[in-house]
């Protein structure tokens, strides 16, 4: 019996110890997995080397603190990035490749987020680009915190018709949220309001949100503390030259949206007949008055605390930028830029311009448009704006947006679309609204939603769409702390981890062929849209597409 009992003991030691065997073999195929095409490694904890094996070593590009552990892309004040070299074994072709990384996305709500890596040649407008955006509108935010990744070899569409929402006059706001593109329309007829739609991209339907008051408009759309808020007012439809509103309703309220139609009275702007913008600065939600000035802080108990405007001037639309909150005017052509207590005057942009618009931050600077020059400009500092050019013979620039690599504007009097090409000039797309017998007809904002920008117009309503290249992004708004991030292109899929989580993929068609052979550096944070505002570290660049658990082994080994 003894004997048996030794036996068994020693029988079941052998199966413990291939068990663990196993478990360390398989573990080390897995670690020795990650090493298969794997093209550029730097951990940026300690140095700022490539530890592949195959020597890209990254530059600093400006002040960069190469000792301060995971923090060598620390803010968007220090200017910095990371810049490695092309080379032949970094251009990836038509190849399948992937980028798994680490990356804290600072929740200070007082800049943009901007490109966490990219490769991108703007000549030939060929490359990729992962990166974390937050566009604003004329109205409100379009974007927010969105994880996007894009491809480009200078593929594109042309401007598609997605329909009216409503009765529209002019949908004002739009913005993604959740995953779902929102609209805010202009409905001025009498008995007809301003209403909220979402957009069915697989119907190519509109369906109504409901009216949270009823005044004409609902103006702006904009996503806070993971809630979707709106502003409403009455439109002076005579202001587009056209006849006016038979609804007198006035607005100047700010509602909370509930999923499908509930509209929660978030208190109304004291005296204000149309709240026409909303914005997140510093944790907190800002809106601002259309017909008289304005700039209302929330306090969360139905309640708007006014927080002055600069000499007594409207402030219109809202931009974050180097830590600041940048505001239009229509009043004069300045813009102003606000540090959560005081308000510093920018200067005049442009000699004869008498109103600022929107806001995009490209390539690491601010760019505002304008009326009546029909021309954009870049910040340089206060009272130093610099003359981007003018597109084509247009009067007014209201939308700007950095879509996959590119600035676009859209502008007036012929509701017409352009592409930057630096410099000053400006490539004409299209014109969006044909409206016969009319003086103006507007682009008025802009949306990026499921790889595409979103584009309205005046005075048709209809909304067009348009895409560069190929693109999937997160439905979500990304959170603040670390997270891992995987983001991966094969010959047709495009997709995005989070986490370990696939959280989105695209398919890339067959008759779509994307070269992205390119003798551009690859920058770590920085690219088309703005140098990243937060911390990355451990970025590994493959050749391949990585398999699923390999990288929920990268996420594990944190």
């Amino acid at each position: 019996m003894s004997k048996l009992k030794n036996l068994f003991f020693l029988s079941s030691l052998l199966i413990i110890m291939s068990a663990v065997c196993f478990s360390c073999n398989s573990k080390s195929a897995n670690n020795t997995s990650l090493d298969q095409g794997l093209i550029g490694y730097w951990k940026l904890t300690d140095d700022i080397l490539d530890h592949s094996g195959n020597s890209y070593h990254a530059k600093e590009q400006s002040v960069v603190d190469v000792n301060d552990s995971a923090n060598i892309i620390e803010n968007k004040e220090s200017k910095s990035w990371l810049e490695v070299s092309a080379s032949p074994k970094l251009e990836f072709g038509d190849k399948d490749f992937s980028i798994a990384l680490w990356v804290d996305a600072l929740a200070t709500n007082s800049n943009i987020t901007g490109d966490i890596i990219s490769q991108y040649d703007l000549s030939k407008r060929k490359g990729f680009h992962l990166s974390l955006k937050t566009n604003p509108s004329p109205t409100g935010v379009s974007n927010f915190r969105q994880l996007s990744f894009g491809i480009d070899d200078n593929i594109s569409t042309k401007w598609e018709d997605c329909g009216r929402p409503g009765n529209a006059l002019l949908a004002f706001g739009l913005t993604e949220y959740k995953g779902t593109l929102f609209a805010g329309t202009c409905e001025p007829a009498l008995g007809d309001a301003g209403h909220v739609y979402k957009y069915d991209s697989d119907s190519h339907n509109w369906i109504d949100c409901g009216s949270p008051d009823q005044s004409n408009t609902v103006f702006a759309l904009t996503e806070y503390e993971g809630d979707l808020y709106v502003a409403t007012g009455k439109y002076r439809v005579a202001g587009s030259s056209l006849p006016e509103s038979e609804n007198i309703a006035l607005g100047g309220s700010i509602f909370r949206f509930e999923e499908p139609n509930n509209w929660i009275d978030c208190g109304k702007l004291p005296g204000v007949e149309a709240a026409v913008s909303l914005v997140v600065y510093k944790g907190d939600l800002y809106a601002s008055s259309l017909y008289s000035p304005g700039f209302y802080k929330y306090n969360k108990n139905g309640k708007w605390e006014n927080c002055g405007t600069p000499d007594g001037k409207r402030v219109t639309s809202f931009g974050l930028y180097d830590g600041y909150l940048f505001a239009t005017s229509y009043d004069v052509g300045n813009v102003y830029r606000y540090d959560g207590k005081d308000w510093v005057d920018c200067g005049i942009v442009g000699e004869n311009n008498t109103q600022t618009y929107g806001f995009a931050v490209y390539q690491g600077q601010l760019y505002v448009s304008t009326w009546p020059s029909g021309r954009v400009f870049e910040y340089n500092g206060v009272n130093n704006w610099k003359d981007a050019g003018r597109l084509g013979d247009e009067l007014e620039v209201m939308a700007l947006i950095v879509h996959n690599g590119q600035l676009l504007g859209g502008t007036l009097p012929l509701a017409e679309t352009y592409i930057y090409e630096g410099d000053t000039i400006w490539r004409r797309m299209d014109q969006l609204d044909k409206t016969e017998d009319v003086l103006y007809r507007r682009v008025w904002t802009m949306a990026e939603h499921d790889g595409k920008v979103y584009s309205s117009t005046l005075p048709s309503g209809h909304i067009y769409s348009y895409e560069a290249g190929k693109s999937v992004s997160w439905h979500k708004s990304f959170p603040a702390g670390w997270h891992h991030v995987v983001a991966s292109k094969s010959a047709n899929t495009l997709k995005l981890y989070v986490d370990g989580e696939l959280v989105n993929k695209t398919q890339i068609p067959d008759s779509l062929n994307f070269n992205l052979e390119s003798t551009a550096p690859i920058n770590i944070g920085f690219g088309q849209y703005d140098i990243f505002n937060g911390k990355i570290k451990d970025v590994r660049l493959y050749n391949r597409v990585l398999k699923e658990d390999e990288i929920e082994l990268l996420v594990n080994m944190k």
